[in-house]
């Protein structure tokens, strides 16, 4: 397997930590999504969104859009599982999933403070922006785990719900949110960082790392 990714890029940190909890190995392919490498001819006719992360199989099949590689690989390879048994139990993980994938990531990732910046937005302006975008979203979050039980988010064992978390804790602070007021993510994201997988799926552990 291929996987196209950014060290920074929060999708593809999650699909690397899942690659990780499941013991598959992948190439991993950087594309400097500052520098533009994204939008190549060569990589936009892999992935027409000019997005990353990309998992090309090794058998020339290609899936685009974290959750959808993620949900992939759960199915194709269930051990360890990262969604529970109970379909409810189920639906819950995902939501908390999509709530930061497609609620709060999108509204503070590179192309639209890079748009804010056409628009005229002075940087003091764009930074505020993403800080309210993961501001807002955590708070969302800490409020749908707070009762949950166990050290992660949903239980005693990492879910998608903890891919997506730690991801989007690291963006928060990169643009100076204060994370102290949200103890029951913090909690799921400590225990989780003790992990190997996660660990090793951490930004500054990638080889495209500045």
């Amino acid at each position: 397997m291929k996987l196209h990714g950014y060290f920074r890029s929060s999708a593809a940190y999650r699909v690397r930590i899942a690659l990780n909890l499941k013991g598959l190995t992948a190439e991993h392919l950087p594309h400097h999504l500052r520098k533009g490498e994204q939008t190549a001819p060569d990589y936009l006719a892999i992935n027409p969104q000019g997005l990353v992360p990309t998992l090309e199989g090794d058998g020339g099949t290609v899936l685009t859009q974290s959750l959808a590689i993620i949900e992939w690989l759960e199915e194709t390879h269930p051990n360890p599982p990262l969604l529970p048994k109970d379909p409810l139990r189920r639906g819950k993980v995902r939501a908390f999933a999509l709530a930061i994938a497609c609620d709060i990531h999108p509204v503070q990732n590179l192309k639209v403070l890079a748009r804010l910046r056409q628009l005229g937005l002075a940087e003091e302006k764009v930074t505020e922006w993403a800080a309210w975008a993961n501001r807002e979203g955590l708070a969302a979050c800490e409020a749908l785990v707070r009762d949950e039980k166990g050290s992660f988010c949903f239980g005693v064992a990492p879910t998608m719900a903890d891919l997506c978390l730690v991801p989007q804790l690291a963006n928060a602070r990169r643009f100076g949110v204060d994370v102290s007021g949200f103890p029951r993510l913090l909690e799921a994201e400590a225990v989780a960082k003790e992990m190997k997988a996660f660990a090793d799926a951490a930004p500054d552990r990638q080889p495209d790392a500045e």
